[in-house]
């Protein structure tokens, strides 16, 4: 009996400590992402790449000895629940710093609450130019803003194509409204006219009304900004009606990933997009994850997983920086951050109206026998760029 009484005391002393020595080598964060819904495959990019980068940090010793273990929360695309989710990892987990999201709008209430709690945040793909144009202190943003998006592409129009007219097509989102005005701005600078800029609602199956007042138009250059289904719906129906233009181009997203090119089939040939990465350039790292990336599911990932994947090792440089995990020490250690990822370099600046954006060089790729290349800036191709683009009926 005193034996068995010896056994029982261990197992009821291991029942209360060993959880507690357990979570002190476990580091827990959650990530909310849209994993269910209208943006759910760029979630899932996103989880993935989370996943590739996990495993490699973790096999290296993980986080200041810990053991990081990723909850990924699904937010279904929508601010409201991204909120509730951030609220809880903050007021309840305690956890010091928060990173993740897809959408701008979802990316944008994340910011508000952790603006709100001081608790650093780092936007990972929202890219809808005011959510670092608040003066927020705790917000930090890797990728580009909208209206860094297209400065690649607008490089390829002014140097080569050289366009007189332009026709702006986009979603009702955050995202594309910003990028719609963005481009706007841009093509005023450069002498461009805007001959049509027409709104649509995300997930419409019908674009002909839209499409007719452009083929009417006759602009040089289609510039779109959607996501992947409404991409590839786009450039089927541009194609079924034949409308003819010297360039058609994508505001990344939906047309920088490979079902663009699954979905829209022959219609998306020679189409090009503003892109922030491409698995072809050789930033350290990027080849490497982009191969482990094709190896486990198949194709390459877009530039929202190479977001993803950059972001967690980023929070890892943070967190190893930082004099310590209280949220102050870990804001100015990302205020500190100069490093260069899979994804780029990251920096986070204050310039341009812009509060801890990171500023980088934007791509131009190039769909070319069914694949995407990357065309511009010439030093990072791929391959040679397709121009003059010919006319539908002059295809195979």
């Amino acid at each position: 009996m005193k034996r068995f009484s010896a056994i029982v005391s261990c197992l009821f002393l291991l029942s209360i400590f060993a959880p507690q020595a357990f979570a002190q080598n476990v580091l827990k964060l959650g990530i909310p992402l849209p994993l269910t819904g209208t943006n759910a495959k760029f979630g899932e990019i996103e989880k993935k790449s989370y996943e590739i980068a996990l495993g490699e940090i973790n096999a290296k010793g993980g986080i200041k000895g810990k053991k990081v273990v990723l909850e990924f929360e699904d937010s279904q695309g929508k601010p409201e629940v991204s909120r509730s989710i951030v609220e809880r990892l903050i007021d309840v987990k305690k956890q010091p710093v928060v990173f993740g999201e897809y959408s701008s709008s979802c990316s944008k209430a994340v910011a508000a609450v952790a603006e709100e709690r001081k608790i650093p945040y780092m936007v990972v793909t929202g890219a809808t130019d005011d959510i670092t144009q608040q003066n927020y202190k705790y917000v930090f943003r890797m990728n580009p803003t909208n209206a860094y998006y297209a400065t690649g592409l607008m490089s390829f129009l002014k140097e080569v194509v050289k366009p007189k007219t332009i026709a702006i097509l986009y979603e009702s989102s955050d995202f594309g409204t910003s990028g719609a005005e963005d481009m706007v701005k841009q093509a005023a600078k450069v002498g461009i006219k805007v001959l049509v800029k027409e709104q649509y609602e995300k997930g419409a199956v019908d674009f002909k009304p839209i499409l007719s007042k452009v083929k009417a138009a006759k602009p040089d250059v289609i510039y779109m900004v959607s996501y992947v289904m409404d991409a590839a719906l786009l450039m089927r129906q541009i194609k079924e009606l034949r409308i003819d233009a010297n360039l058609y181009a994508g505001g990344a997203a939906g047309f920088a990933i490979p079902e663009f090119i699954q979905n829209a089939k022959e219609a998306s040939e020679l189409v090009m997009t503003a892109t922030l990465w491409s698995q072809q350039i050789a930033y350290p790292g990027s080849r490497e994850y982009a191969e482990k990336y094709k190896k486990m599911y198949k194709d390459y990932p877009s530039y929202h997983g190479a977001e993803a994947y950059s972001a967690l090792y980023i929070i890892k440089d943070v967190l190893e920086r930082a004099k310590s995990w209280k949220p102050d020490d870990i804001r100015a250690a990302f205020k500190a951050t100069n490093m260069m990822t899979a994804f780029g370099p990251i920096k986070f600046e204050d310039k341009e109206g812009y509060t801890n954006q990171n500023f980088m060089e934007t791509l131009v790729m190039q769909v070319i026998k069914g694949k995407h290349e990357t065309i511009w800036p010439q030093k990072y191709a791929s391959a040679k760029y397709v121009y003059p683009i010919p006319k539908w009926r002059e295809r195979k």
